[in-house]
This record gives structure tokens, sequence and C-alpha cells, in this order.
């Protein structure tokens, strides 16, 4: 029997509370909002990270714009 996918927007960690499923698939950092939802992870899929990529012409064609997106990046990851 193949388990039955339904597209759900918004606070996905409600669903199970309201019958609309048992298990839900999520990207989470810590985890706080499932814990106070009253779930709990049973798997890890996979490790995810973020990338920046930058078009090689724009860098050149715009350094300074491309600059400045790089800068503020990097004080939100150092921030983080």
């Amino acid at each position: 029997m193949q388990a039955e996918c339904i597209k759900l927007n918004g606070a996905m960690e409600l669903a199970p509370g309201l019958g609309l499923c048992r298990r839900i698939v999520d990207l989470v950092s810590t985890g706080s909002t499932l814990k106070a939802n009253g779930l709990v992870e049973v798997e890890q899929i996979a490790e995810v990270t973020s990338r920046l990529i930058v078009n090689r012409a724009a860098f050149k064609t715009r350094p300074s714009e491309i600059g400045q997106w790089l800068d503020r990046f990097g004080r939100l990851r150092d921030a983080a």
C-alpha cells in the first residue's frame, strides 16, 4: 500500500494534532517549533546546507552591488 501525499502550506506542525496526518517532513533549524507542538523527530532524511551562488557576469559588471549582498549575507551568517 502506497502512502497518500497531501501538500499543505503554512504551520505544518499543527497538521498531526488536527488529524490531517500522522507524520510531517519539515526543514528545521533548531526543532523548537516541533517541540512546542508536542512533536519529535523520528528520522533525519538529509543534512541541508545553504550556498550562495553569484553569476560571474554580474560579479564583474556590478561588483559594488554584489559586494554589498555578500557583506549582508556574511554578517547574517556570523550572527547565527
